[in-house]
């Protein structure tokens, strides 16, 4: 058989995630957000195709780099205004069986303690289909809202994100004995204290004394993805994630990027094998050649210049308001989001190209408005079957199903590109596990294997 897949569905608890302008569009339903109703049908569209999950990104703060202010951000909504992901989760997982959920949260900005209570609560009540995202926060604007004078500096978020995941290791992994709960109804008791522990953690960043407050869930840990780019990044999530997520615009930067992260995850001792590279695109689909053309020409007309800009500003740190649309970008240093600006610096606009040139204001807005430099795939179903196994014999394990139409991109993949990717045996016709750390890995590992962190540092509290 084939190899099989991944394939999640990649959005926003907002009006326009990485598809600046399209709200304007008038099949696009993404107003809906705050509607229970919209997130169901989603999840129901994502279920019928037997996808992985709903991958909802999130950002804490707006986007006001480009101009000095948040103007463009909020006439835009390019992530303003922007809702909380965590709480359309439970809706979508009793309206379905076996769709997974991954939602973002930060290190930066919640303390170990309280996201570990989260995510148990929510891996409980989906049932073992929860993931969490794993980011360090990249906007000043959330730092000096939440206390902080300003963003802490990229390498020091890591260090702090490190210690951060040693602390819910030990919370999530040791804190509980799976059987502490014997609801002895006899004896009066629900759950033996000797097989609940506390953790005891000092560190330079958290001090937890434990316990955890939640019983073991069906993963315990959730599943752990991340998307580093930076070296920094890189090596927390070799160490770190099993799903990684990339947003690298050509084969030749995502084939580059695959084996860096293997590499660096045997380095921290673990089989590569055990960390998938999943990474974004955008499908649009038609029945026909003309009619994804034709489609695609129309998401063009309702993408917004600012909107691109203000987002890409926002994550790179730097003012792109001051450049003119003919201005090249060069030797930018930041403290934001680096792995965005690297991009910049290793490909070339709308090439596959291993030629580098500078980007250009036009082409950065261009291309970020229809998602913010990953692939944009146009075509009947078979191309865009074509592509994803050209992308998968470079190593990656599967894709982040981007939107443009809220939920029209999603729709269609599923109605026509879905069939072509089950006929040709890559992806599958039926569920086969129930939580989502099993149907990542493509078999019984409810789990962290055995090679993962996680269990070093839970041997070293039992010591």
């Amino acid at each position: 058989m084939s190899k099989q897949i991944s394939l999640n569905v990649f959005t926003m608890n907002c009006v326009g995630h990485l598809n600046g302008g399209l709200w304007r569009h008038p099949s696009d339903q993404a107003y809906r957000y705050k509607d229970l109703d919209y997130w169901v049908e989603l999840a129901l569209i994502a279920e019928r195709g037997k996808l992985d999950a709903i991958f909802l990104a999130d950002v804490l703060g707006m986007y006001d780099t480009y101009g000095g202010n948040a103007d463009a951000s909020i006439r835009e909504a390019m992530q303003t205004p922007v809702n909380d992901p965590l709480l359309i989760i439970s809706a979508m997982a009793y309206a379905t069986q076996h769709l997974g959920f991954a939602t973002t949260h930060s290190t930066t900005y919640i303390q170990p303690y309280l996201l570990a209570r989260k995510f148990s609560t929510l891996d409980h009540l989906t049932k073992g289909r929860v993931a969490w995202n794993i980011v360090t926060s990249y906007l000043p604007h959330a730092a000096k809202n939440l206390g902080l004078d300003d963003l802490l500096p990229h390498d020091e978020r890591y260090a702090r994100a490190d210690e951060y995941l040693e602390v819910l290791y030990k919370l999530w992994e040791e804190s509980w004995d799976e059987d502490a709960v014997i609801r002895d109804v006899e004896k009066g008791v629900f759950t033996d204290p000797s097989k609940v522990h506390k953790i005891n953690h000092i560190g330079k960043y958290f001090k937890v004394p434990g316990p955890h407050v939640c019983e073991p869930s069906p993963q315990r840990t959730p599943v752990l993805y991340q998307a580093g780019q930076s070296s920094k990044g890189r090596d927390f999530a070799a160490k770190h994630a099993e799903a990684v997520f990339t947003m690298y615009p050509t084969k030749d930067l995502v084939e580059d990027y695959i084996k860096d992260i293997r590499q660096r995850a045997r380095n921290f001792g673990r089989n590569p094998d055990n960390i998938k590279i999943i990474p974004g695109f955008v499908p649009i689909v038609g029945e026909t050649e003309e009619v994804a053309q034709a489609k695609y020409e129309a998401y063009k007309k309702f993408s917004s210049y600012d909107a691109a800009l203000a987002h890409t500003g926002g994550a790179t740190g730097i003012d792109f308001s001051q450049y003119q649309p003919t201005q090249v970008i060069a030797d930018i240093k930041t403290e934001a989001h680096q792995g965005m600006l690297g991009i910049f610096a290793r490909s070339t606009p709308g090439s596959a190209s291993k030629h580098v040139r500078d980007w250009t204001m036009e082409e950065i807005a261009k291309t970020a408005a229809l998602g913010s430099f990953m692939p944009v795939v146009v075509g009947t179903p078979d191309k865009i079957a074509d592509w994803i196994e050209e992308w998968s014999s470079i190593g990656a394990d599967g894709f982040n199903i981007t939107e443009l139409e809220h939920s029209g991109t999603v729709r269609d993949f599923v109605e026509m590109v879905v069939p072509v990717l089950q006929k040709r045996g890559i992806f599958r016709t039926e569920y086969k596990y129930k939580d989502l750390r099993s149907r990542l890995y493509q078999r019984e590992q409810a789990h962290l294997p055995e090679d993962h962190p996680a269990r070093t540092i839970v041997k070293e509290v039992v010591q």
